[in-house]
């Protein structure tokens, strides 16, 4: 495969560039290049992969997309290859063969155009199970695993929508096909799980909440929409981690997520930030109905005895309680941006704190 062709692409950076040769007044193989590029990125978005994406978010990942072209004859990857890249095929002919014990190749399927392929080797981390050969010159984009898994790590709001479109689109291919789809269901829910929770605790992780909060301020959903953020963390966590040992720290954030999880509701996004930090976001709730469920939960927090090791390395158990104190602000009235909503529920924290732990504050100006 050819890769002088290889170039990436910036809906951002390409639409300036446009702009400067057009108030220049000149005309260059690179401009006429970007107006090609730009061609390639309008047409990509509308494709399955992307077919989740509104416009910023494919903005956001477009510069980890490349275009190349293949010549006819050549192959994009060969049967038994390390799977380190995915692919969308943008245009041309692309077949896929499959070598037969006396050593000839069977035509297994044609890639259509607009199909991605590729996929299942970066995710399962197994060998090309085809070999995939342009039957006339065509052009390819490709995603690398690098950028594959950087996208569902930094933007895992836009890399779960990504994985969800990948599930969707090899489901309807599997029924239609009558095949078992257990093992697709498997990898899909298990990356797109790792890319959003907290390992320990199974909530949501930072990420993912910051950057829900992000999208609902960058939507202009305010206008019209409240919500409000619970900033939470527990009492005095590190006086039983040094009596009880660490594993006594870790069953008491497990047992507190537990309690988290069972008192939010379908749309809420319960996250775990770091250590004993916790926060809950709460679309399409003002401050009191925000005070209920957060009351509700620092009461259960208090009320429950959970049984850890009796001291640190022991095999005996003992049961003990612990507290929280939270903080509540809400948008629009409190903040309008995901930093200074975060900013204004942990004020109300430290304010709970202050007044002496285990109850909750409400933001106040």
């Amino acid at each position: 495969m050819k890769k002088d062709k290889l170039r990436r692409f910036n809906a951002f950076e390409n639409k300036n560039v446009l702009k400067l040769f057009r108030h220049s007044g000149k005309t260059h193989s690179w401009y006429e290049k970007s107006i090609e590029s730009m061609s390639v990125l309008s047409a990509v978005s509308k494709l399955s992969l992307f077919s989740q994406l509104n416009e910023k978010e494919f903005n956001t990942i477009s510069g980890h997309l490349k275009t190349f072209d293949v010549k006819k004859g050549e192959s994009i990857f060969n049967e038994g290859d390390t799977g380190r890249d995915m692919f969308i095929h943008f245009s041309g002919v692309l077949n896929a063969y499959l070598t037969q014990s006396d050593g000839t190749h069977r035509l297994i399927f044609s890639v259509k155009a607009g199909d991605f392929f590729g996929e299942m080797s970066i995710i399962t981390r197994e060998p090309r199970s085809v070999t995939i050969t342009a039957m006339e010159d065509s052009t390819v984009i490709k995603i690398t695993g690098y950028d594959f898994y950087m996208i569902l790590s930094e933007y895992p709001v836009i890399g779960s929508k990504i994985l969800k479109a990948i599930s969707l689109v090899q489901n309807r291919w599997l029924d239609s096909s009558s095949k078992s789809f257990s093992d697709l269901t498997r990898w899909g829910e298990t990356a797109r799980r790792r890319a959003i929770t907290d390992e320990m605790t199974g909530l949501y992780n930072r990420r993912f909440l910051e950057e829900t909060i992000k999208e609902r301020f960058n939507n202009q959903s305010m206008n019209f929409r409240v919500m409000s953020l619970l900033m939470m963390d527990l009492d005095r966590i590190h006086g039983i981690n040094d009596r009880y040992g660490t594993k006594a720290g870790d069953l008491v954030i497990i047992a507190t997520a537990e309690i988290i999880r069972s008192c939010t509701r379908q749309g809420d996004i319960p996250a775990r930030l770091s250590g004993d930090e916790f926060a809950v976001l709460l679309p399409d709730t003002d401050k009191n109905d925000a005070a209920i469920i957060a009351e509700r939960i620092r009461n259960l927090i208090e009320e429950r005895q959970i049984e850890v090791p009796a001291s640190p390395g022991a095999a005996e158990t003992t049961f003990i309680g612990t507290r929280t104190s939270i903080g509540i602000a809400t948008a629009p009235a409190h903040a309008g941006t995901m930093e200074e909503l975060e900013e204004t529920s942990d004020l109300a924290l430290r304010k709970a704190k202050d007044l002496g732990r285990n109850r909750v504050i409400i933001y106040q100006k």
